[in-house]
């Protein structure tokens, strides 16, 4: 929603304390492990915009919890397939050759909201390597769910998807639905699958140096994702819990049970 429609959704401003209050009437509490998808419009008139919203999660997890959040940066995603919109064929060299090296501390997100922009340059929030699929942490795990993200298979056993699941995360949908839900490329790799496979190369900083680095991984697919999390949570209702936060609706879901519904899912349906 536009602005206008922001301030009309909401009777009074949407602060960080009732955001705090929200949260906690949803069921995050501190010391979670919570891997956070938002869209800031949808929450009303916010007091504060994304800064808000980072803080209210901070105060709800504390620091002995751990925030996460995408920072997926698809402007270094290969430029020839390129389609809203595409670009002419003869600026892809030029983009390939000149594009700066992707670098954690400052390359900023693509498409990912408002919300995951600010919270990745957060103090003490750090960013794993990945240059299309990075993931940004902060709170007592933040290092090691970020570290020693594999380029190849970027969001399947050594992303920090998989290390959400290993502390038994949650996923906090926060004005969002399944259908940017990034758990369910977990699942995806999980899945009995017969997925194509696809190389891609960007261009990293190593020991300085503009370095272009070359990786294979699966052929994502989120067309289903909708489907499969709006089916889990018809069947698995003791694992969601759904509420609103400001003006928005707000869906918590247990992450290992949804990855391991998605899984079978996926190998049934797709």
């Amino acid at each position: 929603m536009g602005e206008h429609a922001a301030v009309a959704a909401v009777d009074d401003p949407v602060t960080v304390d009732r955001i705090a209050a929200d949260l906690r009437e949803l069921g995050v509490e501190a010391g979670d492990t919570l891997l956070v998808h938002t869209s800031l419009s949808e929450l009303g008139w916010v007091a504060g915009g994304p800064q808000a919203v980072v803080d209210a999660l901070q105060r709800v997890v504390t620091a002995d919890g751990t925030i996460v959040m995408p920072t997926h940066s698809t402007q270094y995603s290969d430029p020839s397939v390129w389609m809203n919109p595409p670009v002419p064929d003869d600026w892809i060299p030029q983009i390939r050759e000149s594009i700066p090296p992707f670098r954690p501390e400052v390359t900023p997100s693509r498409g990912m909201g408002a919300v995951a922009e600010c919270f990745r340059d957060y103090p003490n929030a750090v960013r794993s390597r990945h240059p299309l699929y990075s993931f940004a942490a902060w709170g007592a795990d933040a290092e090691d769910i970020v570290a020693d993200h594999s380029f190849e298979n970027a969001m399947g056993e050594e992303s920090p998807l998989a290390r959400v699941y290993d502390r038994d995360g949650s996923v906090l949908l926060l004005g969002t639905d399944h259908a940017s839900n990034t758990s369910l490329h977990l699942a995806e790799y999980r899945a009995d699958l017969d997925a194509g496979r696809v190389t891609e190369t960007a261009p990293v900083l190593r020991d300085g140096e503009r370095t272009m680095v070359e990786w294979t991984d699966i052929e994502h697919e989120s067309g289903d994702f909708l489907v499969a999390g709006s089916t889990f949570e018809g069947q698995r209702p003791e694992s969601v819990e759904t509420g609103e936060v400001g003006a928005g609706t707000a869906t918590l879901v247990d992450q290992p049970a949804l990855v391991d519904f998605a899984a079978e899912w996926m190998a049934d349906h797709r």
